[in-house]
């Protein structure tokens, strides 16, 4: 049975940083491709950044390129990711996905999904 579970997320104050981590059991870890997405309140889920199984790609979205970075280790079957300068629109839920192979934006393609953590950044 597939689990993911989040960890890392809290209060912190604008210009401030986390780091979220999410433990993979159940897979051939680095069969799988990563992603994190968020979902603020009222809004839906989007894309934030993603993470093929070999590490040697990854895509960050627009709004976070630059402050978060996506990584993985898989000795150890856990993704991160860190955020920098974090902002008050950064709060949401973070969720981490899996996918066997290909890493990809679309939601709706990630087949494993974990339980979110709530990351709020204060003004």
């Amino acid at each position: 049975q597939v689990q993911l579970v989040e960890s890392g997320g809290g209060l912190v104050q604008a210009g401030g940083s986390l780091r979220l981590s999410c433990v993979a059991s159940g897979v051939i870890f680095s069969n799988y491709a990563m992603g994190w997405f968020r979902q603020a309140p009222g809004k839906e889920r989007e894309f934030v950044a993603t993470i093929s199984g070999d590490t040697w790609s990854t895509i960050h979205s627009n709004s976070v390129k630059g402050r978060f970075t996506i990584s993985r280790d898989n000795a150890n079957n856990t993704a991160y990711l860190q955020m920098n300068s974090l902002k008050p629109e950064d709060t949401a839920v973070y969720y981490c996905a899996a996918k066997e192979r290909t890493l990809t934006q679309k939601e709706n393609e990630y087949n494993y999904w974990g339980q979110g953590t709530q990351v709020t950044v204060s003004s």
